[in-house]
């Protein structure tokens, strides 16, 4: 079964307090997930999204179209630079721990990825800022143990 995936991240300063949220559909099925986080990145958030969506899955080798307007995602994995950070033990990049991550969850699926124009007429990609922005500026923030103050 084909699943769409849209993510979104969000942070209310960068850094400040963030949140996540993404819109999983396949066949008659939707699950919308988010997370607000109390000291995060605009980009941590981005990636933790597709980290958490990825992970929802509940069969391997799932066929995927995930749809993110994060730049920073999109091109790492289309542009193939994350396998080139991780031949060289992510030296130097910001965000190892989800890039880490992000590489554990991907190699279960078939994974294409697509950009999309953020706050613009793609109704899913939408919604998910709207779940990322409430997260953030909701009650019951977690506190993202893998960001690095600068």
């Amino acid at each position: 079964m084909q699943i769409t995936i849209y993510t979104d991240g969000s942070s209310l300063g960068n850094p400040g307090p963030g949140g996540f949220g993404c819109v999983l559909l396949a066949g008659p099925h939707r699950k919308e997930i988010a997370q607000g986080y109390r000291l995060t990145t605009n980009n941590r958030m981005e990636l933790m999204a597709v980290c958490v969506a990825l992970e929802a899955l509940k069969f391997e080798g799932s066929e995927v179209t995930l749809y993110s307007d994060s730049k920073y995602v999109v091109d790492a994995i289309e542009k193939r630079w994350v396998f080139g950070w991780e031949r060289k033990g992510f030296s130097g990049k910001k965000n190892p721990d989800l890039w880490m991550r992000f590489l554990r969850v991907y190699r279960r699926h078939q994974v294409r990825f697509v950009w999309v124009k953020g706050h613009a007429s793609t109704v899913e990609n939408n919604r998910c800022d709207e779940l990322a922005v409430a997260a953030a500026n909701g009650e019951n923030l977690l506190e993202d143990g893998g960001y690095q103050p600068e």
